[in-house]
C-alpha cells in the first residue's frame, strides 16, 4: 500500500527515447528478471542438472540487484505460459543446511521444440534465449495494450485503434499506472492432513477442546465465511468527462463534430509510422528555417552556394543545433516542396543550391504551413 517512488511512478516521462510502446518500470524489471532467469536456467539445463528455484534465486538477485521471489516466477508464467514446465519434486540434492533431501522443491524446465537438440538431447541455445526474450517482451506489450484499449473505450467519443497498427500510447494514458501482472498459480507440494481454516480446526478437534475454545473457533469460522462471501467490487472504468461550464450555450452538434474530429486526429497520431513522424518534425521546422536560408544567401551575396557551405552556414545560424547531415535533409526537403524557390544542381562532384531571393517569405511560409497540414491529415 506504500506509495511508489517518483522514479517508478513517472518512469516513462523521463525516458530519452522517441514516443512509442514504452513499458512501465515494473514491467521492465520483470523483463530483466526473465532474461537473467532464462540465462541461468539455460546454463544449468545444458549441464543436465535439475533446475530448482533455490538454485536460480540467488543468481537472479545477484544480476538484477532485486529481490526475486516465487511470485515473480508466477508473473513470468502468466505473461509467457509456454516458457517453463513447473513441478514440485523431492529427493533432489540441496547442498544447503536449510532444506532436506526429502523436502519438495519447485523445479523449472524450459519448454523447447524438436529442433532444439544437440547430440540427441534438448539444448537451450543463445539464439533460442534471444527468441524467448523477444516473446516475453511481446507478452508484456500485449498486456499494456489491453489496458490501453480499455482506456480508449472510456474516452468520449471512444477510440478504436487496431492493435497491429498501434505505434504509440495515447498522450493521456499513464503507462506507469498499469497494474502489476497477476501471478499464475504455481504447483504446490502435496500436504496430507493439512488444516488451514478455523472451520477445519474445529472439525478436526471437535470434542477434545473446552466449550469456550470451541465457541471462539466457531465465531472465527463464521467471520471467515462472511468475509469470503463479500466479493471485491469490480474496478469501474473511468467515466467520460461531462460538459464543462465553459461550454454552456455551445450546440451539442458542434461539440460532437469537434470531438469526432479530435478522435480522428488522435487515431492518426497513434498509428503514425516513425518515418512519417520524422518528416512531420522536419516540416514543422521549415518555416523558421526559410528566413535563415534567405539571410544566408543575402549575406553571401551569391546566386548559388555549394550544398556543403550552405549546410555549414545554416548550422551556425539556426537556433536549433543539428549536424550538417540533418541540415542537408532539410535543404533537400525545401527543394522537394518548393522547386520554384530552392533548386539543387549537381555539377561534377559537387552539388550546388540556388535560391530565388525575389520570392515573398510570407507566401513561402504559407505554402510550408499548408504542406504541414496536408501531411498531418489522416
Amino acid at each position: 500500500s506504500e506509495k511508489a517512488p517518483a522514479y517508478q511512478r513517472f518512469h516513462t516521462l523521463a525516458q530519452d527515447v522517441p514516443p512509442g510502446l514504452t513499458l512501465p518500470y515494473k514491467f521492465k524489471v520483470l523483463a530483466e528478471m526473465f532474461r537473467s532467469m532464462d540465462a541461468i536456467v539455460g546454463m544449468l539445463f545444458n549441464r543436465a542438472e535439475t533446475v530448482t528455484f533455490a538454485k536460480v534465486k540467488q543468481g537472479v538477485q545477484d544480476v538484477t540487484r532485486k529481490q526475486f521471489e516465487e511470485r515473480h516466477v508466477g508473473q513470468i508464467k502468466a505473461v509467457y505460459p509456454e516458457s517453463y514446465r513447473l513441478r514440485q519434486e523431492n529427493n533432489i540434492p540441496t547442498f544447503c543446511s536449510g532444506l532436506k533431501k526429502s523436502d519438495y522443491q519447485l523445479t523449472l524446465e524450459p519448454v523447447l521444440g524438436e529442433g532444439d537438440k544437440v547430440d540427441g538431447r534438448p539444448h537451450l541455445s543463445a539464439s533460442r534465449l534471444l527468441e524467448r526474450r523477444r516473446e516475453f517482451h511481446r507478452g508484456l506489450v500485449d498486456l499494456v495494450k489491453q489496458h490501453h484499449k480499455a482506456f480508449l473505450a472510456s474516452l468520449s467519443p471512444s477510440l478504436a485503434v487496431p492493435e497491429d497498427k498501434l505505434t504509440r500510447w495515447h498522450p493521456r494514458f499513464n503507462v506507469d499506472e498499469v497494474p502489476d501482472v497477476t501471478p499464475a498459480e504455481l504447483p504446490q507440494p502435496p500436504r496430507a492432513d493439512r488444516v488451514a481454516t478455523a472451520q477445519e480446526v474445529l472439525n478436526a478437534a471437535r470434542g477434545t477442546m473446552t466449550p469456550k475454545m470451541e465457541k471462539a473457533l466457531a465465531n472465527m469460522a463464521l467471520r471467515a465465511a462472511e468475509a469470503s462471501a463479500e466479493e471485491p467490487a469490480a474496478p469501474k472504468a473511468p467515466s467520460p468527462a461531462g460538459t464543462s461550464s465553459a461550454l454552456k450555450g455551445v450546440s451539442q452538434a458542434l461539440l460532437e463534430r469537434v470531438r469526432a474530429k479530435e478522435a480522428q486526429r488522435m487515431r492518426a497520431l497513434l498509428t503514425r509510422a516513425p518515418q512519417q513522424e520524422e518528416r512531420l518534425a522536419m516540416l514543422a521546422r521549415l518555416p523558421a528555417m526559410a528566413r535563415v536560408l534567405r539571410n544566408v544567401f543575402v549575406a553571401e551575396k551569391k546566386q548559388a552556394l555549394s550544398l556543403e557551405l550552405a549546410c555549414a552556414r545554416m548550422s551556425d545560424s539556426c537556433p536549433t543545433q543539428m549536424p550538417p547531415g540533418d541540415m542537408e535533409k532539410h535543404l533537400r526537403l525545401f527543394a522537394e516542396l518548393l522547386p520554384d524557390w530552392v533548386s539543387l544542381h549537381p555539377i561534377r562532384t559537387d552539388t550546388y543550391i540556388k535560391l530565388d531571393k525575389s520570392k515573398d517569405l510570407n507566401a513561402i511560409a504559407e505554402r510550408l504551413g499548408q504542406a504541414l497540414k496536408e501531411a498531418e491529415a489522416p
